[in-house]
């Protein structure tokens, strides 16, 4: 019974110490302390009139279009003040080039930043607490990562509402990463923003994906979506050992910008009132639009569909592989007879070299498979010697006239 008391007793005193403090730090928010610092710092520099014009208590800017409260400038009193660019964080004055287009009592802070704008405590605020899955993207996270830009994470923010902007000026990486998303054909095997093939997954709102559906078991780093990202971006079957995708030979930077890239393809919440009054569609450019549907839906879809276009070209009917590993399918008629002393249906029907493994555990082909792809690059290798001849004659054509000398005309030409 005494035991029981005594138990009963220092659970009543740990309650109430418990009390005290949440109750004495609720009378004493960090940001009061900020706020009083703030004030001795605008009286150093800007004189006590300026002082006296410092606010006290919360502050927040209301986004009425996104129903979002931000309450980052109760301790970030500078960011709107003029002549602290060089005051310690967190007073210091927002670089201006941003707010003319992003005013921050329009847009507040987290919409660009991240962090819980809600929140008036520091960790809780930054977003660095469990189940808040949208932190500050500050310079900490860019070192934690070792990327030399310190706010590089913020551009993954930005391509929420500029996903569909080829470029945007202080987006380096993102624009980046975009030119190497065209430039390797991601959209012969993925969908993105509605286009694109079904070979690969979508990754349209890749972004989404819940860490839980990572197997962080193969990474020898810190587990986390983005570092896995990098790593199956530049060696995929080390982290898929079944996948299909080739090794298009990223260097780190690039894939560490086409893993931002991919993190920031969300589902998003922001207004139509805060988006961009032009890019709200991904629309793709003429050269664009032919080449996507020569490799969806031209002659070489076959080989796109088949997975061949990973490794190969077959550069007359428009399909261009992104690694070049193996020759151009366009002139497989004529080169596997040279190469091999066996006509193009016999070499498919039985295979030697690498072709033998990758048709019989990679790329299996039925019979009438088989039959097609022959048809097809014999078509190809067609196509091919007419594409040659006529870029020949436009060469004959161009080298045949003569230059100008005294007496003759410019224009005169040989005489065969």
């Amino acid at each position: 019974m005494k035991r029981d008391q005594l138990m009963l007793l220092v659970s009543g005193v740990l309650s109430l110490l418990a009390l005290g403090w949440a109750t004495q730090r609720n009378a004493s928010p960090g940001y009061l302390e900020y706020q009083a610092e703030f004030r001795i710092l605008v009286e150093e520099q800007l004189g006590p009139e300026k002082a006296a014009a410092v606010p006290a208590g919360v502050q927040q800017i209301w986004v009425e279009p996104a129903s979002r409260v931000d309450r980052c400038i109760s301790c970030h009193l500078g960011v709107t003040w003029a002549g602290l660019d060089d005051a310690p964080e967190p007073f210091r004055s927002h670089p201006t080039g941003p707010l003319e287009n992003h005013p921050i009592e329009k847009f507040g802070c987290t919409l660009c930043h991240g962090g819980q704008g809600s929140a008036t405590g520091l960790k809780d605020a930054h977003g660095w607490i469990k189940h808040w899955e949208d932190p500050l993207l500050d310079s900490q996270l860019a070192e934690d990562y070792k990327i030399p830009e310190p706010y590089a994470f913020m551009e993954m923010k930005c391509n929420t509402c500029h996903r569909f902007d080829r470029e945007v000026e202080g987006m380096s990486r993102l624009n980046l990463a975009k030119q190497i998303v065209n430039e390797k054909g991601c959209r012969a095997c993925h969908t993105i923003n509605s286009r694109g093939g079904t070979i690969g997954p979508d990754l349209t709102d890749i972004g989404d994906k819940h860490p839980e559906q990572y197997d962080f078991e193969r990474l020898t780093n810190f587990p986390s979506v983005f570092n896995w990202q990098v790593g199956h971006l530049q060696d995929p079957k080390a982290y898929t050992s079944d996948s299909i995708m080739p090794n298009f030979g990223l260097k780190t930077d690039e894939a560490q910008a086409v893993t931002m890239l991919m993190l920031s393809w969300r589902k998003h919440d922001v207004p139509l009132e805060l988006l961009p009054i032009t890019g709200l569609k991904d629309e793709p450019t003429e050269a664009e639009a032919a080449r996507e549907k020569m490799m969806l839906e031209g002659d070489g879809r076959f080989f796109v569909e088949n997975t061949c276009f990973i490794c190969h070209d077959v550069s007359s009917l428009g399909i261009f592989s992104a690694t070049k590993i193996g020759p151009d399918l366009a002139q497989a008629a004529e080169d596997v007879p040279r190469r091999f002393g066996r006509t193009l249906e016999d070499f498919l029907a039985n295979p030697s070299g690498t072709m033998a493994v990758v048709l019989s555990k990679q790329i299996i082909l039925t019979d009438e498979d088989k039959a097609e792809a022959a048809r097809l690059m014999h078509l190809a290798y067609e196509k091919f010697k007419q594409q040659k001849a006529d870029a020949e004659k436009e060469t004959d054509a161009a080298t045949s006239t003569v230059p100008a000398s005294d007496g003759e005309p410019a224009s005169q030409t040989h005489e065969n």
